[in-house]
């Protein structure tokens, strides 16, 4: 059936879509039919109109220029019943053949074309994805030209709305999936304390190259690692989380030492991207007294202790091994280090020294650190005060914010607390005896 649009004068430039070409893209069955547009405006914007006789000439004719698809819904009751030559089966409402054209033209406005008894399947065509419809008793130029625009400007912004909507989708389900990469410390039972501060260099991101863990092994020694895979983008965040993984899982099966770190190795080859990504590592091995640690370092900055009535330092290692990945079959020696009583053992990523001191200045370096550390300790800050007020100054240091993601670490052993615990628990339990000399509370 042919599509009668009459010509029409030109229309306003007031009712162009901001004044540039559009191609309509028409689909009707009288391939001798005269389908006409008007010009848009005097300054030459303009709907440039191809014709199809059907889906198999539309999809040569459907490339990226076209804004529009005008479809003439009597196709396809003009068509025997059945499957036909262009794989749409015939179907009495005439639906189906536009939902094969919204299947191959899933960025492209869509107009439906139907006759004016047949509201009911227009508002369908809408319903099933199509922008517009119209009557074709009623359509004249300027009701087609507005049509058009209409529909492109739907489409544009329809497809603006699903991407942001994806986009946050997407956003949301990342930062729940980092979130649960984020180690759980595993210390119950122990007497030590624990606090953990982590920033991502990467825009947005809630998970970097860097990566640490703390757990207790059953019997009572308390394992902590941090770790720094070079590179700042999700491969690398990925692969940290791997190391971390295989970290606790061989700790908890009783690897400690050289055999630890000579296994991360493996794992680190075997996963990643390029032989040049490297990771550099440091574990401690706790006692379960809490008096002494295993020190082992893979070419990472050393850790920061401050012990009770003293400023804190840097514990020395001149001997650890190079970073993994480096080197086969290297070695990583474990040192002895004496801990005392009461102290707290800082752990951290070189993301927490390279800052700038000052815009364009130095970097702050392991002794700015350590003077900025002591700086803290001085004012009485321990634990998450500690680590979130040190982040803070070396971030208004830098100027702003950091480049290298900034992992660090604190363990702290309160001697005197320990103390007071151990007598409340003796004090608590049933049966205990009294001291001596003590009243007992009247009946």
């Amino acid at each position: 059936m042919p599509v009668p649009v009459p010509q029409q004068r030109a229309v306003p430039a007031a009712e162009t879509t901001h004044g540039t070409d559009l191609t309509l893209l028409v689909i009707e069955d009288d391939p001798a039919g005269n389908f006409t547009v008007p010009e848009l405006s005097s300054t030459g914007a303009r709907v440039r109109v191809r014709t199809a006789r059907n889906l198999t000439e539309a999809g040569r004719l459907l490339t990226d220029d076209v804004d529009c698809i005008l479809l003439d819904l009597e196709l396809e009751s003009s068509q025997p019943t059945g499957a036909r030559a262009d794989g749409v089966s015939a179907h009495p409402d005439g639906l189906a053949t536009l939902k094969h054209v919204l299947r191959i033209a899933p960025r492209h406005a869509v107009l439906a074309l139907t006759a004016e008894d047949d509201a009911e399947r227009a508002a369908e065509a809408v319903r099933v994805g199509a922008q517009d419809y119209l009557f074709r008793g009623e359509l004249d130029g300027r009701q087609l030209s507005r049509a058009i625009r209409y529909a492109v400007e739907r489409k544009r912004a329809d497809t603006a709305q699903h991407q942001l909507t994806e986009s946050r989708l997407r956003a949301q389900e990342n930062a729940r999936l980092e979130r649960g990469l984020l180690p759980t410390p595993l210390l119950d039972g122990s007497d030590l304390s624990f606090a953990a501060r982590y920033r991502p260099g990467r825009s947005r991101a809630l998970l970097g190259g860097d990566f640490y863990d703390t757990v207790r092994t059953p019997d009572g020694t308390v394992h902590a690692m941090i770790g720094d895979v070079c590179g700042h983008g999700p491969d690398e965040a990925a692969l940290g989380v791997e190391l971390r993984i295989a970290w606790r899982a061989l700790t908890l099966a009783g690897l400690c030492g050289d055999a630890l770190l000579s296994t991360l190795q493996q794992v680190l080859e075997h996963e990643r991207q390029s032989e040049e990504i490297f990771a550099t590592l440091c574990t401690v091995d706790i006692t379960p007294d809490g008096r002494r640690a295993g020190l082992c370092i893979a070419g990472h900055p050393a850790p920061l202790i401050a012990r009770q009535g003293r400023a804190a330092h840097l514990l020395p290692y001149e001997d650890g091994g190079p970073a993994l990945g480096l080197l086969p079959h290297a070695r990583w020696p474990r040192r002895q280090v004496e801990l005392g009583g009461s102290w707290s053992l800082m752990l951290y990523t070189d993301g927490l020294i390279e800052g700038r001191v000052g815009l364009g200045g130095q970097r702050l370096g392991q002794d700015g650190m350590v003077a900025m550390i002591n700086g803290r300790l001085d004012q009485g800050l321990g634990g998450e005060a500690l680590l979130e007020a040190a982040v803070t100054q070396v971030r208004e240091l830098n100027g702003g914010e950091l480049t290298d993601d900034v992992a660090v670490v604190l363990l702290e052993r309160d001697e005197a607390l320990i103390r007071r615990k151990g007598r409340s628990a003796t004090r608590s339990r049933p049966g205990a005896a009294s001291p001596a000399g003590a009243q007992r509370p009247p009946l």
